[in-house]
């Protein structure tokens, strides 16, 4: 029959809008910004670095390594090496990054940064809200502001962040036994027994 597609469509259109009076399964319209959707695990807008502890500074797991800035594909990730180390969560020392920030105007939230981290210190956030009047200086992020805590982390992205705290907590318990085995006092060796006269 001639706009039968038409008829079919109308008809949808219409018991969709007449259900959702009455349905709250067909209310589709999310009152933004009082109402929220909450975002899904997977959910990734722009990269954060991870910090353990209560100090940003102190606790930062980047080394400065460069391999994120090398592989962004936009080059919108700019690090300089410090020239003294710190402990890393292990207590070896480390360079850590006197200037690490990420232009957001650029980032294309590609994800490549937090794949070839070998230290697990970037990951993706999902806040999206980074409107700014500053059109320069308010997308170029610096280190500080994109430090975000480990337990930032758990909170969106727990699946992830127990795969990550549980190998890291077997490296440093490895270093540990390391240590503690470098530490020990070795046995001293057996005396030499001296051969029998006449022998």
């Amino acid at each position: 029959m001639l706009g039968e597609g038409i008829i079919k469509g109308m008809a949808e259109t219409a018991r969709n809008f007449l259900g959702s009076y009455v349905s709250d399964e067909r209310l589709t319209t999310v009152q933004y910004p009082e109402e929220r959707i909450p975002q899904i695990e997977n959910a990734r807008q722009f990269p954060f670095l991870l910090y353990d502890g209560d100090d940003w500074h102190a606790g930062m797991r980047c080394v400065a390594c460069q391999i994120c800035e090398k592989e962004c594909p936009p080059k919108c990730i700019y690090i300089e090496k410090s020239k003294d180390k710190k402990p890393d969560y292990t207590g070896k020392a480390q360079f850590y990054p006197a200037k690490f920030d990420i232009d957001i105007s650029v980032c294309m939230s590609c994800q490549i940064c937090v794949e070839v981290c070998p230290f697990d210190a970037i990951k993706m956030d999902t806040e999206y809200e980074l409107s700014t009047t500053d059109r320069f200086g308010g997308l170029l992020i610096n280190k500080q502001k994109l430090s975000r805590s480990n337990s930032h982390f758990r909170q969106i992205h727990p699946t992830d962040a127990a795969e990550v705290d549980m190998r890291l907590a077997a490296e440093k318990a490895k270093a540990e036994a390391k240590a503690k085995a470098a530490a020990a006092p070795k046995p001293a060796p057996p005396a030499p027994v001296a051969a029998p006269i006449g022998a």
